[in-house]
């Protein structure tokens, strides 16, 4: 039997109770077993989890510095919804727990986006794409 393949996206936090607060406020859970004081795993789904590091942790595993994601962009991290209406609540959800967003939103016909930056100022883009369920 195959297993699906995991993605693990690992994030500098400078605050991880805030962090979770955030990420909390959104709907997403963490997973005990892989949280302490210098990381929570935030479940997104049965294959994704977001690593949310304290940055002097976080600096253990690279020898580059870090970005400053309030000022410069390292990465954009996109995820699926099932309709506009997900798209659109999820980031209303991380308007009112504190987040901003950078970009107004987008409507490609064929897809619809809209983002928003976290309390680090990682950027997060939600999609929905027609052919998938609404």
């Amino acid at each position: 039997m195959d297993i699906p393949q995991m993605i693990f996206v690992n994030l500098p936090v400078r605050d991880l109770d805030a962090s979770r607060a955030f990420f909390a406020a959104l709907g997403y859970s963490f997973n005990p077993q892989f949280t302490d004081e210098n990381a929570a795993c935030m479940v997104v789904s049965e294959s994704i989890f977001v690593m949310l590091l304290v940055e002097p942790f976080f600096q253990t595993f690279t020898p580059q510095p870090l970005c400053d994601a309030r000022r410069q962009t390292e990465v954009i991290t996109c995820l699926s919804a099932d309709s506009r209406k997900a798209v659109d609540g999820l980031v209303d959800k991380a308007l009112a727990a504190g987040g901003t967003e950078p970009m107004p939103a987008r409507d490609y016909g064929f897809m619809y986006q809209r983002g928003f930056q976290d309390l680090d100022g990682h950027l997060w883009e939600i999609a929905h794409m027609d052919g998938e369920p609404s």
